[in-house]
Parts: C-alpha cells; sequence; structure tokens
C-alpha cells in the first residue's frame, strides 16, 4: 500500500496530495495517517518540497472540513430540533439538548473545532456542528486551517524525520484512531438504550 501511494504521490504531487486529503476527510478511502506520513517521505527524498507538502495537504484538508460545515448549515438548529422532536432516540437528543449543545458551542467553538482537528475520527466530525450552530465562517476558517496545519504538520514531519520507519506513525496511530472510533460507537449505543423521551 504504501509503495503504491509514494508511486500516486511522486506523479501527482501537491494536487495529489491536496485530494487525497480532501477525500480523506469525506470518506476516508485512505487515512492521513497513511498519506501526510508519505508525503513526507517523499519529501525527505528531495522529491517534494515539506512546506509544499504541509501547505497542500491542510489545503485539502480544509477543503473537506468545509464541505462537512455546510452539511451542518442545511441542516441548522431548527431542523436539528425537530428532528430530535421526531426521531429523539435514534439522535439521542431531545430539542432541549440541541438548545444546550449551542449555547456550549458559542462559548466554546473556537477550542472544539481547533483541537477537533487534531483527534482522528472527530476531525471530520466537528464540522457538522459547527455549520449548524451557525459558527461564522471565517473563524471557523481561521481554526479549522490552524489545527488542520498542526496535524499535517506533525504528520509529514514525523515521515520526513523517520524516513525508513515512516510507517511506524501509522502503526501508532491507527489503535489511537480505533479507539476513538470505538468510544464514540459505545457512548452512542448506551445513549440509545438509555434514551428516555422524558
Amino acid at each position: 500500500m504504501f509503495d503504491r501511494l509514494i508511486a500516486l504521490l511522486d506523479q501527482t504531487g501537491y494536487v495529489g496530495i491536496a485530494a487525497l486529503m480532501f477525500l480523506e476527510n469525506l470518506f476516508p478511502p485512505i487515512p492521513s495517517e497513511l498519506i501526510m506520513p508519505s508525503a513526507g517521505f517523499s519529501a525527505g527524498q528531495g522529491k517534494l518540497s515539506l512546506v509544499g507538502v504541509i501547505l497542500s495537504g491542510t489545503m485539502g484538508s480544509v477543503a473537506g472540513a468545509l464541505f462537512w460545515y455546510f452539511v451542518g448549515k442545511w441542516i441548522g438548529a431548527y431542523r436539528l430540533k425537530r428532528w430530535a422532536a421526531c426521531h429523539g432516540r435514534w439522535l439521542t437528543l431531545k430539542p432541549r439538548d440541541v438548545d444546550r449543545v449551542d449555547h456550549w458551542f458559542d462559548t466554546h467553538a473556537g477550542k472544539a473545532v481547533f483541537f477537533g482537528r487534531l483527534i482522528p475520527a472527530i476531525r471530520t466530525l466537528i464540522s457538522v456542528p459547527a455549520g449548524i450552530f451557525g459558527m461564522p465562517l471565517p473563524w471557523f476558517l481561521l481554526y479549522s486551517t490552524l489545527g488542520s496545519l498542526a496535524w499535517t504538520a506533525f504528520l509529514a514531519g514525523a515521515g520526513y524525520l523517520l524516513q525508513g520507519q515512516h510507517e511506524q506513525v501509522s502503526a501508532w496511530l491507527n489503535p489511537v484512531t480505533n479507539v476513538v472510533i470505538g468510544l464514540i460507537v459505545v457512548t452512542y449505543l448506551v445513549r440509545v438504550f438509555t434514551w428516555r423521551a422524558h
């Protein structure tokens, strides 16, 4: 997998990195934990610039985040409250919960988006509530870009520095991703089975 990805990045360069990171944010065909270290490895071989790798990865990542932000914008708090009233168990939300989350997000939106972009599995999801609860687009772009920049720089830098041991980055981060996804699924199931309408 790694050799094929390196060959693809050698052919497509920065555009390929941006496109893969964009797609990774929509539906993860190849995780960023593999894309960016591979691109960093190519930079270490002198085929690409490390700064260019980081910037193109960040641009693709932010473009993907924008897609989910506008999905959240389309849903909106009012529609979410209506859905919560009709399908509360499956959303694990009551209409009043939507108001509480809206208030919390108004207070902590910047931190939520920035740190959310640094957590595997949460990276994509955090864009949806930002859109739902009306985080201003310029602030969303700022915090999402900063978080994405830190994430892509970390992964690309690791691939650049480790060189022949680049796959260790993915091997270390994959279990973290699995734990985060597992916690999300378990939390959701607990909320579904313990949900009460009132």
